[in-house]
């Protein structure tokens, strides 16, 4: 249930048409499913604008499979993340035993992100773009890519354009510039979200990494050294959260938009 969903169904019962039981009775889910294993927030989409999203990680593909189901029967689309491929193969295929088209289920390996399409792709709104330092740090930016896609985004890339090779960033100044908000993925450092912060207006959400040798600490120095940015407005999410830096940008995308929940 979202704000669209919500709206049709007064609009039906006000016009007479639908019955208030009726009514009732799709609205009997609230605010959630209970599965024994997980509480699904069916009406998630309706208090915040995005409709609940799996963390594959830690659950079975049965699991899995089960709540993407639920979100399906509610009429919303599902994303899980960080799924594993054989865990995703298995989910696809208990998703297509309980009648879901397979071509609804996208598997994405490198951002290792299972996406159910059950409504019709969003016309896509604003301009989020996601830079990524390197070829390392694409599992975690295609992350962020994908689901700020997902949940209705117009999303651009830039891959592969460390400060180890500043003319390569200094070179997409004009894309930089151009964008509503911009999403930085890095690991080792972490220097590009800082790099990139100095050439925009855009509000920039920087993505440590747990890419980098020993010192590197599995993407605390990263994080450290976006947290300790010296250019103005940058903001961090915690390491390798690309889920979490698309949500922050696709809301600001949509306020710019004057786009409410």
């Amino acid at each position: 249930m979202d704000r669209q969903h919500l709206r049709q169904l007064l609009s039906e019962v006000e016009a007479g048409g639908l019955p208030v039981d009726q009514a009732l009775e799709r609205l009997s889910a609230w605010p959630g499913d209970e599965l024994g294993f997980a509480h699904v927030d069916t009406h998630r989409a309706l208090r915040t604008g995005d409709a609940e999203v799996i963390y594959g990680e830690g659950k079975t593909a049965e699991q899995v499979a089960t709540i993407l189901q639920h979100l399906a029967r509610a009429g919303q689309d599902g994303l899980a993340t960080r799924m594993q491929q054989d865990k995703a193969t298995l989910a696809q295929q208990r998703l297509f035993e309980g009648g879901i088209d397979p071509a609804a289920v996208l598997w994405h390996p490198v951002a290792r992100l299972l996406h159910l399409r059950v409504r019709p792709a969003p016309e896509p709104i604003g301009h989020v773009l996601v830079v990524c330092a390197g070829t390392s740090d694409l599992p975690v930016a295609e992350e962020a890519a994908l689901v700020a896609g997902a949940l209705g985004a117009r999303v651009e890339r830039l891959t592969d354009v460390g400060v180890a090779g500043i003319h390569r960033v200094l070179g997409k100044t004009e894309a930089l510039r151009a964008a509503r908000v911009v999403i930085v993925v890095a690991g080792m450092e972490g220097a590009l979200a800082s790099v990139v912060a100095g050439l925009v207006r855009s509000p920039v959400i920087a993505v440590p990494t747990s890419v980098g040798y020993g010192a590197s600490f599995g993407g605390v120095a990263a994080l450290l050294g976006m947290l300790n940015s010296c250019a103005a407005g940058v903001s961090v999410v915690n390491i390798d959260n690309g889920f979490g830096a698309a949500v922050q940008a696709v809301r600001i995308n949509r306020q710019a938009e004057g786009q409410t929940p």
